[in-house]
């Protein structure tokens, strides 16, 4: 590069600081954070989604290699090793479940009719999907089934739609999402709760004694096509060792098989669905068997999640961190699937990764270093129900009460330059002003969550932190970029859902355009520097449904 070429890159170096000049940033800081850079991000995601690392299957080789990859780039960076026994991997001990459709057996058995006794067999992955929580080898269930609506007990909400009803020894059939409502003060409105996710309807039917959950899919509800919940699925399924589950089936059934198993009761399943938004609303035993023969392969492994820490400046605070998260996993390959069976994961979730490692290079390089540490986390098992994030929770390096915050980055779109940032979760945590004064100085409009009834503030890890009382929350793009109108980004939005995510096709491309996933980055930089030098550690807003788990 000659000379003019420097200077060229210096004043556009310093246009752009003088841009995003963050107040509480020292001019160290502001340099620090200006470094942060798009193309060091690209060849990240490229290298971690590449067909080599086989999809970064959690418990998989390819998994374990971009692990040890992400712990390289944490030590090239100078980050203390924040893992287990002066490493950078912190331990996660599981066990996977991968169901052998080919001679396992789910029935319904109609109990009444002309049609009693005689099975229907339903087709794996194209009618159902199933995962034995109990982690046998063999599970046979022959219990009656009984539809509960949305399966929820929320007396916040003066719902509850097991109204009594002894449902132990039973097979809960389930909605997936929860009442519908335009009333911000019921189930938040659109905005979906935690009672709408798979993961409390399975945790439910748990705690009521039940011996499985069967969730209807509707692509409307769950926010996403069945492709999603086959593809996510047939896999094999993880869950944290310690952590024994009692379900014998936790499953989904596709649209038309639900249709099927209510024509089978003498039930119509779109009547049913419009009594279960019902306050009224009580358990319908559907004189229905469920007839299953499960039979699964079982194998208790290790995966880590990948810890560096930058320690902090002051003596008094170093005990004090600040948090940034993205999970490595995907969904692997898939020996047995025609064609291409590899989940490369490039948008989800090697883009968030990417991020995270060049954060971590960019605060490490500063010739200064904030007052609390940094720690930088890429998690393992998101896909598989948050298990990385919910051990980093229960096993943090620093006490949880001590993380002042949780920056979050999962699957950012590599489009260009966004207008918009979505940070849904923010206005929950005492750090709200501060990210909007942020989002001001580079020049982002703070976008609603485009999706509210997807619920996304409980499908990603910050989530787990949250629980454990840390104020988290995502770093993501809006849907509005530079030279495009806000339809252009809602429709690769869009796109996207239908044709790439959890599929094969989820691949990296030369042609993307990472300068947004860069702005992204800075954007957390300035974020968390502020936390980090901030008078005290974040908290919840009043009356938040974290704030109780917030203890020092």
């Amino acid at each position: 590069m000659n000379k003019t070429m420097v200077l060229a890159v210096l004043v556009c170096s310093m246009a752009s600081a003088s841009a995003q000049t963050v107040p509480g940033l020292s001019p160290a800081a502001q340099a620090a954070m200006q470094s942060v850079d798009g193309e060091h991000m690209r060849w990240h995601v490229r290298y971690l989604s590449h067909d080599l690392l086989e999809g970064r299957g959690t418990g998989q080789r390819g998994g374990d290699v971009a692990a040890e990859y992400i712990g390289t780039q944490f030590a090239l960076a100078g980050l203390n090793p924040g893992g287990d026994n002066g490493s950078y991997l912190q331990k996660v001990p599981m066990v996977g479940i991968q169901l052998k459709g080919a001679s396992s057996k789910f029935a319904f058995v109609p109990e009444h009719g002309s049609d009693a006794g005689k099975p229907w067999v339903l087709t794996f992955k194209d009618d159902y999907v199933a995962s034995d929580q109990t982690k046998q080898t063999a599970t046979d269930i022959d219990a009656q089934m009984v539809f509960v609506g949305y399966g929820i007990q929320a007396p916040e909400y003066q719902w509850d739609d097991y109204k009594g009803v002894d449902v132990k020894g039973k097979v809960l059939v389930m909605l997936v999402n929860e009442p519908p409502s335009d009333d911000v003060k019921f189930f938040k409105g659109k905005a979906l709760t935690y009672y709408g996710r798979w993961m409390y309807k399975y945790e439910q039917g748990a705690r009521m004694g039940a011996v499985a959950v069967v969730l209807i899919h509707k692509t409307e509800m769950a926010s996403y096509p069945w492709e999603v919940v086959r593809n996510s699925w047939s896999g094999e399924s993880s869950y944290l060792r310690d952590r024994q589950g009692n379900l014998q089936s936790a499953g989904w059934i596709q649209l038309e098989a639900a249709r099927k198993l209510m024509g089978m009761a003498g039930q119509d399943l779109d009547g049913l669905m419009a009594a279960a938004r019902s306050r009224e609303f009580k358990p319908v035993p559907l004189g229905v068997r469920l007839q299953a023969h499960l039979e699964s392969t079982v194998r208790p492994f290790d995966s880590n999640n990948v810890i560096g820490i930058l320690p902090g400046s002051d003596a008094k605070l170093r005990d004090e961190a600040v948090l940034y998260t993205a999970h490595y996993d995907h969904f692997g390959i898939r020996a047995g699937d025609p064609g291409d069976n590899i989940y490369n994961g490039a948008e989800d979730n090697a883009t968030g990764c990417g991020v995270v490692l060049e954060l971590a290079r960019a605060f490490a390089a500063a010739p200064e270093r904030p007052r609390r540490s940094m720690i930088f986390a890429s998690v393992t098992a998101e896909e598989q129900g948050l298990l990385g994030s919910e051990y980093l929770g229960k096993h943090p390096p620093v006490t949880a009460g001590n993380i002042a915050l949780d920056l979050n980055y999962d699957d950012i779109p590599a489009l260009g330059i966004p207008e918009e940032v979505e940070v849904s979760g923010s206005e929950r945590t005492t750090f709200y002003p501060t990210v909007v004064a942020t989002a001001k100085v580079f020049g982002l409009t703070i976008r609603p969550d485009a999706r509210p009834e997807a619920g996304h503030y409980y499908r990603s890890d910050h989530f787990s932190l949250a629980r454990v009382g840390i104020p988290s929350f995502s770093v993501n793009e809006g849907m509005k970029y530079r030279g495009h109108p806000v339809e252009w980004g809602m429709a690769e939005a869009k796109d996207y859902t239908e044709h790439r995510y959890h599929q094969p096709s989820d691949e990296y491309k030369a042609e993307w355009d990472f300068a947004g996933n860069a702005l992204m980055g800075r954007f957390g930089f300035a974020l968390g520097w502020q936390a980090a030098n901030a008078p005290a550690v974040q908290g919840w807003q009043p009356g938040d449904e974290f704030e109780k788990a917030r203890i020092k």
